[in-house]
């Protein structure tokens, strides 16, 4: 391996975890998680993989932040100022990061588990575009299961407009793997593996995230879990 190369992506993620720290965007401990992953991510899928995770973290970042005032006014603001933990991190990365790992380890399995790596960051997107943007411009609010109207901001509640800005974000992704991986049908899985995670991500809300026997960041997991599944399978069928 370019121990150059390598020493620059240490660097960088250095920097993005002291620039998160400093910023309030993450804990010390979130940080210090986010830079393992980031490296493993590296290390089995390159800087195209890294890449994907500072888009997420950007687009993620961005959504959180957005009108924040009005979202803390109707009481929907995220807990800790926004500033996410390491539990957090893992929830939306570590399917990120185990894949980065066997991509490293086992070569002949790199290109399937790229995209799967970028189909859990897809997922993940769409989840996070949906929820901060969908409270902020829905205009009406149904329950995942049953279609029925329900309050905004509850588990499990959708919008047309969330679930538009989801797929928005997911595209956004797609793109950026055609980019860095080569543009092909992969980044239409993508639009389906997101928009699957992300359904799934709602249902689990509605039923056992609202009976409390799932909590959100394993929901959350679950949801870039199903995104990187969806997308494997559709690659491995597909391709």
């Amino acid at each position: 391996m370019d121990l150059l190369r390598l020493g620059l992506v240490a660097v960088l993620l250095s920097f993005g975890m002291l620039y998160s720290v400093r910023a309030g965007k993450l804990t010390t401990a979130a940080a210090v998680t986010g830079g393992a992953l980031g490296l493993l991510i590296y290390l089995g899928s390159g800087f195209g993989g890294l890449a994907l995770l500072t888009l997420f973290f950007g687009l993620g970042t961005a959504a959180s932040s957005w009108r924040v005032a009005d979202k803390r006014r109707l009481g929907l603001a995220e807990e800790n100022k926004g500033r996410r933990t390491a539990g957090q991190v893992v929830a939306n990365a570590g399917v990120a990061g185990l894949l980065g790992l066997l991509a490293w380890q086992y070569a002949p399995a790199a290109p399937l588990a790229g995209l799967m790596l970028a189909g859990s960051f897809a997922a993940a997107t769409a989840d996070t575009l949906s929820s901060e943007l969908g409270n902020v411009y829905g205009r009406r609010y149904y329950n995942i299961l049953t279609l029925r109207p329900d309050a905004r901001g509850l588990n499990g509640v959708v919008s047309l407009e969330g679930t538009l800005l989801g797929l928005a974000g997911t595209a956004v992704l797609a793109a950026a793997y055609g980019l860095g991986f080569g543009w092909g049908p992969a980044c239409g899985w993508l639009l389906v593996a997101g928009t699957a995670g992300n359904l799934l991500d709602s249902v689990l809300g509605a039923t056992l995230e609202r009976r409390g026997w799932l909590g959100n960041n394993a929901v959350n997991f679950l949801n870039t879990l199903t995104g990187a599944l969806v997308a494997g399978g559709l690659g491995w069928w597909l391709g």
